[in-house]
């Protein structure tokens, strides 16, 4: 009898394993369905902090972009209220509507803590934005929760988020991994940005970095 039980047991946890297995850690290819939008240097417009030369807070080589910020910066513009940033806002792709998809591999390097690294912007007031990828000692926030990864310094990730505008939904996916769905808030024009945005208890020094941008479209 005994071990019958042990059996069971032991059926009972390669049961839970195999359910984790498919449900929590299925990669799939999540641009399937989906087009890629031409990008070149016009479509990437650099917030930074309005009294600071550009190259004080961004640089572009070898494919990778790199911005950071730092805690006492000036706000991107001189009658703007907003909190400290250096980042990439995508443009030419604002939309209202349809499904659509940002993708890109971002690093975040020991140390930064406190700031919003991706956002899909756009909103119903009072929200300024649909989504916001944030980090906090290490690990990744959609916004303050829940806990998307952990472990997030120094290593490269492929960041996958897709919005639906008509159903009001957001995916967020690491790696191929869903890591996170929910509800959008609404609005109506959204555009895609990333780099290092200033959060509450933000790091002095604040940075990440990006390759591989795509804004992609699903096909109907």
């Amino acid at each position: 009898m005994k071990y019958l039980q042990y059996f069971e047991l032991c059926v009972s946890f390669v049961n839970v394993f195999l359910y984790i297995s498919v449900v929590g850690f299925e990669t799939i290819d999540t641009t399937l369905g989906f087009v890629s939008k031409p990008l070149n240097e016009s479509n990437f417009i650099i917030q930074k902090p309005y009294d600071v030369p550009l190259e004080q807070r961004y640089s572009y080589s070898h494919g990778v972009h790199k911005l950071w910020v730092i805690k006492t910066d000036k706000p991107h513009s001189e009658t703007s209220n907003t909190n400290p940033r250096s980042e990439i806002r995508i443009q030419g792709y604002d939309y209202s509507s349809g499904v659509w998809q940002f993708e890109a591999y971002g690093y975040v390097p020991c140390g930064t803590t406190g700031v919003s690294i991706m956002q899909v912007f756009g909103s119903a007031p009072p929200n300024a934005t649909t989504t916001m990828l944030r980090v906090y000692n290490s690990s990744l926030y959609y916004y303050k929760d829940p806990m998307i990864i952990r472990d997030l310094y120094n290593k490269w990730f492929r960041f996958n988020v897709i919005h639906d505008v008509e159903q009001n939904n957001v995916k967020v996916y690491v790696d191929g991994v869903l890591k996170y769905e929910g509800c959008g808030h609404g609005g109506t024009s959204h555009y895609f940005k990333c780099g290092v945005y200033t959060q509450d208890h933000a790091s002095f020094y604040m940075e990440s970095r990006w390759k591989n941008i795509r804004v992609l479209e699903k096909y109907y």
